[in-house]
């Protein structure tokens, strides 16, 4: 469970929200929702453990982010909002680079059926720059595929999604869902789901 206790979130001399608490359940998915600048990016980058709160503490499993890190970024993937994709590099060797940070050792035939999943079947091999921008979010996104986490973090996925490809990340959000994995998300546009999501809006 990850649980969030009076969480503020400043920018410059900024206050982007104040006094946050919630928690998230297995199983559930969070959508944080609210107008551009309200925070939201912040808010994910913090639950990522890559921003830190001005104030409030965030807890997993029922114990404070600082008294286990390792562990739990072992548990956590973050999508953000850009692709985090080297250029120069095909889309398998980013996806093996990304999940040898991460811990994970994955091999190329795995990774490249991962790709096939994602509608990338015969781009493997294309460097990352011959890519259009859907491929590159298609690309990032085959993490979730390949990455065992308990919770994941997206920051806006649906960018530069066609609808094929907003169904699938759908499909693949609800099967985490149902096996207990917990989702946090920001989204302008509308993502199908069959599970049920509970909202948060920052800056109401």
């Amino acid at each position: 469970m990850l649980e969030i206790f009076n969480l503020v979130g400043v920018r410059g001399e900024r206050r982007l929200f104040d006094s946050l608490d919630f928690q998230i359940m297995p199983g559930c998915c969070l959508s944080v929702e609210g107008e551009n600048g309200s925070g939201k990016t912040t808010l994910l980058r913090m639950l990522a453990g890559i921003t830190k709160p001005a104030a409030g503490t965030i807890h997993w499993k029922g114990h404070p982010l600082d008294q286990q890190w390792c562990e739990y970024r072992r548990d956590v993937l973050y999508c953000g909002h850009a692709v985090g994709l080297k250029d120069d590099l095909d889309a398998t060797e980013n996806l093996q680079i990304m999940a040898a940070l991460a811990g994970v050792s994955i091999t190329r035939s795995r990774v490249c059926e991962a790709l096939h999943k994602v509608g990338l079947a015969g781009r493997e091999s294309l460097p990352v720059h011959a890519l259009s921008q859907g491929q590159k979010r298609r690309v990032s996104l085959t993490r979730l595929l390949l990455q065992p986490s308990a919770l994941w973090i997206l920051d806006e996925p649906l960018t530069a999604l066609d609808r094929v490809a907003v169904e699938w990340l759908g499909n693949v959000i609800d099967q985490h869902l149902q096996n207990d994995g917990m989702v946090i998300l920001t989204s302008h546009q509308h993502l199908p789901l069959v599970s049920t999501s509970h909202i948060i809006r920052l800056g109401s």
